[in-house]
């Protein structure tokens, strides 16, 4: 029997926070981890858009224990507000699923001057992740789960410009972040198990998704004109959130889930199906370009993985 909704184990007791758990695959994987008893905290940007979804899950599952806390993952500024708050909140983090993202954006400049997808897809999350750390990294059982794309296969990082001014393609860009991020949760494991933590860090795409950040309307942003073949392909190679949700689930609550693991959909090139573990481009396991990458993102953010 394949891996599904109903293989995920009771999380009664522990703590699980979603970035941009208001919609989608985030939504979908705060729904299913609430019905299994976790506290989730859906940290989203928009407080309405958020209210909604607890609203929406609690029409599933009338007891699940669900709160809100703020997050603008494109300001280096309100990411450290938001997890020093978070961090006194909740001083335990059993789950911390860095799933919120950006998609396909017109060229433009977060206000700290980072390319929008780059600095909100990983140095978001890179700065967020690391100043939990204390809540986290010693927690029996914790995992830190960051979602990538099938687009990271299609990436590289422009150490010397990663805002790609001159040179900025909408896709490059995303590639880019998607590759950083894969890159990131890797890392992130390598810097863990060297300092003989008891957390994971585990990487996961969840395929085609038919959700807000990637559906056929989408179509228009595709060059060279595919976008009509877009369209007529869609249905094939994409799936609902809540399967597009499993990769996630499994990467974060699955027996026998090792640190450093990338999963996603079992089924044709990968865009469908049921969890497994995913093809991850050989230069997103290197582990220089890791590092490399992991000094990078400490010099813009000035966030530190520095010993406590």
């Amino acid at each position: 029997m394949k891996w599904n909704n109903e293989n995920v184990p009771d999380q009664t007791g522990r703590v699980a926070v979603i970035t941009g758990a208001n919609s989608g695959i985030g939504l979908e994987a705060a729904r299913q981890l609430a019905g299994k008893g976790a506290h989730v905290v859906l940290a989203c940007r928009n407080e309405a858009k958020a209210n909604a979804a607890m609203d929406d899950i609690r029409t599933t599952f009338p007891d699940a224990q669900l709160s809100f806390h703020p997050l603008n993952l494109a300001s280096q500024k309100h990411v450290r507000m938001s997890a020093t708050a978070l961090k006194k909140l909740h001083p335990r983090i059993d789950l911390l699923i860095n799933n919120a993202g950006v998609m396909w954006l017109e060229e433009g400049l977060t206000e700290d001057g980072y390319d929008r997808q780059f600095g909100t897809n990983h140095l978001g999350h890179f700065t967020f992740t690391l100043l939990l750390r204390d809540c986290f990294a010693n927690v029996d059982g914790a995992r830190v789960v960051t979602v990538s794309s099938l687009a990271h296969r299609g990436g590289k990082i422009h150490f010397e410009n990663p805002t790609l001014a001159s040179e900025y393609g909408r896709h490059k860009a995303y590639c880019q972040s998607k590759l950083a991020n894969l890159m990131f949760a890797i890392e992130l494991n390598r810097q863990l198990q060297t300092e003989g933590n008891k957390a994971i860090s585990v990487a996961c795409h969840p395929g085609g998704s038919n959700t807000n950040l990637a559906g056929p309307g989408i179509s228009s942003k595709l060059p060279f004109g595919l976008g009509s073949a877009f369209d007529a392909l869609w249905g094939l190679f994409t799936q609902s959130a809540a399967k597009g949700a499993l990769p996630t689930l499994f990467a974060a609550t699955a027996e026998n889930v090792a640190g450093g693991d990338y999963y996603g959909p079992d089924g044709p090139f990968e865009a469908i199906g049921y969890p497994k573990k995913a093809r991850a481009r050989h230069y997103a396991r290197d582990a220089a370009l890791g590092k490399k990458l992991w000094e990078l993102s400490e010099r813009l953010t000035g966030a530190s993985w520095s010993p406590r």
